[in-house]
């Protein structure tokens, strides 16, 4: 694959599927100015963040530094990067259910000695 200049990834519009189906603009955690700037300058800082590309100048250093936590974001872009990063990583909430199934226990939930009854009505 041809190496990506930032002209051409700054023409590319950045989505995530995965986690946003529908778009930054209609999940209501960004903005209408934080999801334009996610669209826009996504790729290119995905792909300062991967290392696919080298900065070029003072704001690819400037986005960088920020999307790594080296200093406070500032630009639109840099805030958008760093919510939406804050977003995707949090930690998935539990289920009020719990993770097992329910039905006859495990024999590691009770103890390597634990032996298991099972009564059966006739």
């Amino acid at each position: 694959m041809a190496k990506q200049t930032r002209e051409q990834l700054l023409k590319r519009q950045f989505l995530d599927p995965k986690n946003y189906p529908y778009g930054f603009s209609r999940s209501g955690d960004f903005s209408i100015g934080e999801s334009q700037a996610l669209s826009r300058y996504g790729c290119l800082i995905a792909a300062l963040v991967d290392g696919l590309i080298e900065p070029e100048s003072d704001e690819d250093e400037g986005i960088l530094a920020a999307a790594r936590g080296d200093k406070q974001p500032e630009t639109m872009a840099e805030k958008a990067w760093c919510k939406y990063q804050k977003r995707i990583n949090r930690p998935k909430t539990g289920s009020i259910y719990g993770s097992k199934s329910r039905g006859i226990a495990d024999s590691d939930d009770l103890g390597e000695d634990a032996e298991v009854e099972i009564e059966l009505d006739d």
